[in-house]
């Protein structure tokens, strides 16, 4: 083992340490990343438009539909693919969980006049298509958990 030497060395007074400048100037602002992002106005989206008034209430009246042997809505079951609307005439795509399913004949007619029902719609039409399957992986995360499936 090395021995340790040590020097003790008495001062009146330490020399001043010379102080860090600041890492920005006092008048200086943190820049906002999101400043621009919220200056901007929010575009106006078309009532008949994704994300629109119009298609916003075509999918509440689509979560009032449920499958009579299951207690979810056809919208958060994942059995709608697409909204449409155009000047009052709405395009619903939709799929069953299976082509034998009991409500084959009869849900496209329910989703037909559940749409025309409402405000500003004035016809509708329903797509039943096959492809692509409908699997529960298609289903909405309330409706698992409905499920028992999360």
């Amino acid at each position: 083992m090395s021995e340790r030497n040590f020097e003790v060395k008495e001062v009146s007074e330490a020399a001043p340490v010379a102080k860090a400048p600041p890492l920005r100037a006092q008048t200086e602002r943190n820049p906002d990343y999101l400043e621009g992002f919220l200056a901007k106005q929010p575009e106006i989206v078309p009532a008949d438009a994704p994300g629109g008034d119009l298609v916003d209430e075509v999918v509440a009246a689509l979560r009032q539909i449920f499958d009579p042997e299951i207690p979810v809505n056809i919208y958060d079951m994942g059995l709608i693919y697409n909204v449409e609307i155009a000047d009052g005439h709405c395009v619903v795509t939709m799929t069953l969980t299976t082509p034998h399913c009991p409500v084959a004949e009869t849900m496209p007619g329910e989703v037909e006049l559940r749409v025309m029902s409402v405000p500003g719609i004035a016809s509708a039409e329903v797509n039943l298509v096959w492809d692509p399957a409908w699997d529960p992986g298609k289903m909405s995360d309330e409706a698992k958990l409905e499920m028992g499936m999360l």
